[in-house]
């Protein structure tokens, strides 16, 4: 994790925490677990995948107990799990580790759901030189913690936010008049910022590559269209990157991939992957 994501996971981590814990102290392990008790916790997925939000667990416990806990065993982040194998061992007091448990397990789980998806996308891919890459349909307040999971299942990170890079969508080229117009005016405004320009047709492929745009995407373009811009793109702006997206399923992947497109642009990523389950056991 990078020095931002670390800032936003102790953020989420906190406002998970004040979540559960708003109303009081957790009353059910109060009431029936010895204040001295101690125990053995190990993290064990029960189905097989792919691990992310390690640091997100131990920055729970950090938060609930300090330092009165020991970490035994830990997987890295991006380790293919199979069900059964602990990914984490802690040991500590019973109460502590029961008062975070759901917060580490909720983001435990999410995180671990995107990187398993992202590595069956890469998997499927793979041998292509295709990257498989998100986009910013992300849930708010966890971007850059989503965005992790997705490198830690080998996908690539697009652009964070609104200001680190520029992509002309259908709307911009609207008010601008044209792609050209669009693509001119961001030139002017934000020269030292990679431009991406989302197009529908060949015709405005071409357009954006003779503009000089860094990367196009290719709005629902069927593979053989896709493999047609691929060869204008070699004609005309070899240098240019294809990004594929709307349309994509992990069935068809293989066949945008072996287009020779540089990217497919995956959504459903951050906004729609199943979580990875993940349990915690005390022994």
């Amino acid at each position: 994790m990078n020095d931002h994501e670390i800032e936003d996971l102790r953020r989420v981590v906190k406002t998970a925490l004040a979540e559960d814990l708003r109303y009081g102290p957790d009353a059910t392990t109060e009431a029936t677990v010895p204040a001295e008790a101690t125990a053995l916790a190990e993290i064990v997925p029960r189905s097989p995948g792919t691990l992310a939000g390690v640091p997100a667990v131990l920055a729970v416990f950090d938060e609930v107990l300090g330092s009165g806990y020991e970490v035994l065993a830990a997987r890295e982040d991006g380790s293919v799990l199979l069900a059964g194998e602990p990914a984490l061992v802690v040991r500590g007091p019973v109460r502590g580790l029961l008062t975070a448990e759901r917060t580490a397990l909720n983001l435990l789980c999410h995180l671990s759901g995107i990187a398993t998806a992202t590595a069956a996308w890469v998997s499927e891919v793979d041998g292509t030189g295709c990257r498989i890459r998100d986009s910013r349909k992300t849930l708010p307040g966890l971007r850059s913690l989503e965005k992790y999971a997705v490198r830690c299942g080998g996908g690539v990170n697009h652009r964070m936010a609104l200001g680190d890079a520029v992509l002309i969508k259908d709307n911009h080229v609207v008010a601008a008049g044209s792609v050209g117009a669009a693509l001119a005016a961001v030139r002017r405004h934000a020269p030292e910022l990679p431009c991406e320009v989302e197009v529908d047709t060949l015709a405005q492929l071409e357009e954006a590559l003779s503009a000089g745009a860094d990367e196009i995407l290719l709005d629902n373009f069927v593979p053989e269209d896709c493999a047609k811009a691929v060869r204008l793109r070699d004609e005309v702006a070899p240098k240019a990157r294809l990004e594929a997206s709307g349309g994509l399923k992990l069935a068809n992947a293989r066949a945008y991939a072996r287009t020779g497109v540089d990217y497919l642009a995956v959504g459903a990523l951050t906004h729609s992957s199943p979580a990875l389950d993940l349990g915690l056991d005390l022994h």
